[in-house]
């Protein structure tokens, strides 16, 4: 059941990984959140297109076209914020396990208005061993097919020990998250029930009032 469960685990990590096609204007910032283990490289590679009315069509950006980088981790904390070219790639490391908010927005450095506005984003999101480049690591190290592919192991195995504490981590969260409902749902049940009561008793003492004015009782 072991090894089933690990190949599963490993060609999942293997296909991690996003890509995202914006469309935007200048200055509309575009957010999205991905869910990152902690301790693990994530390198977006991008490039932006600038909409010609012309043509129709996008074409590539001009230099004087920058983008900016945001990222925050599940705590609020800035793992980056940084300005970029028209087309390149922009690195980070998680710190923390969970959900990080990634927002992208696109500047002119001239006063002149785009042509329209619109612009594109093509963006290539690679988490973990899908960050390396194993064939520059192969001409820088000298190393042979044998021992690049041992290595490219290795790394899928700390990612798939990675994931499975990631998974741990989100259970218990999961679980903290049950239990706290779980025990504020009692909780509500127990006021309920002391409002009923107290409502029943203070209906019986104002019957039996109305009952001794009218001399029934």
């Amino acid at each position: 059941m072991a090894l089933p469960l690990l190949l599963g685990q490993l060609l999942a990590l293997m296909g991690l990984g996003d890509a995202f096609y914006l469309e935007v204007r200048e200055l509309e910032e575009k957010c999205f959140i991905q869910e990152i283990p902690d301790g693990t490289v994530v390198i977006g590679n991008y490039k932006t297109e600038l909409y010609d009315p012309a043509m129709e069509k996008y074409q590539p950006s001009p230099q004087w076209i920058n983008l900016f980088v945001f990222v925050k981790d599940p705590e609020n904390k800035n793992l980056l914020a940084r300005q970029y070219g028209p087309q390149g790639s922009f690195t980070f490391t998680s710190q923390s396990p969970g959900e990080h908010q990634i927002c992208l927005h696109l500047e002119s450095i001239r006063f002149a208005l785009f042509y329209d506005g619109k612009l594109a984003i093509h963006l290539d999101m690679q988490l973990g061993e899908r960050s390396n480049d194993y064939a520059e690591f192969a001409a820088k190290d000298k190393l042979t097919q044998l021992h690049l592919r041992v290595q490219q192991l290795v790394e899928q195995v700390e990612l798939i020990q990675k994931e499975q504490e990631y998974q741990r981590w989100r259970e218990e969260r999961f679980r903290q998250t049950s239990e706290s409902t779980n025990q504020r749902v009692l909780w509500w049940s127990i006021l309920q029930t002391f409002i009923l009561v107290a409502t029943g008793v203070w209906q019986m003492q104002h019957l039996k009032s109305f009952f001794k004015a009218k001399k029934l009782v």
